[in-house]
């Protein structure tokens, strides 16, 4: 979807332009529509209007990313709109309350400084790991 999250308090106090943000959104539209074909190549998407729908990361710091992806997602009507995620920091995870119908944090630590120390392994998912798991789920 064509979906657009700031955080409003960073952009202010970066004193970010708003041509400069159109920039980088063009950029990351791009990027998400690469990912998306390459990924889901001729599957059509799934339909979420009246279905439940289980977002999961591999943790909150911000919750940036989860935001975007629970706007994206609600614009399709679903039933339930569940987040869930291992660690988060606390108030993020508490953010999330009205914003879907559960959030699950798995640990909400005190003081939280980021999501890789909680991890052994912390690398980035390639596109080629993607893939192979989509590609694992379709064969149930």
């Amino acid at each position: 979807g064509n979906v657009l999250v700031l955080n409003d308090e960073v952009v202010a106090e970066a004193r970010i332009a708003p041509d400069v943000i159109e920039a980088v959104a063009v950029i990351e539209r791009g990027e998400l529509v690469r990912r998306e074909r390459l990924y889901r190549g001729a599957r059509p998407p799934p339909e979420l209007r009246g279905r439940t729908v289980i977002l999961v990361d591999d943790g909150l710091a911000t919750g940036s990313t989860m935001r975007a992806a629970v706007a994206a997602v609600q614009a399709f009507e679903p039933r339930w709109t569940i987040v869930a995620v291992p660690v988060a920091a606390p108030s993020v995870c508490r953010a999330f309350e009205p914003l879907v119908d559960r959030i699950v944090c798995g640990a909400t630590p005190q003081p939280f400084f980021a999501v890789g120390p909680w991890y052994i392994d912390f690398a980035q998912t390639t596109d080629a790991e993607v893939r192979r798991l989509l590609a694992e789920g379709d064969r149930g």
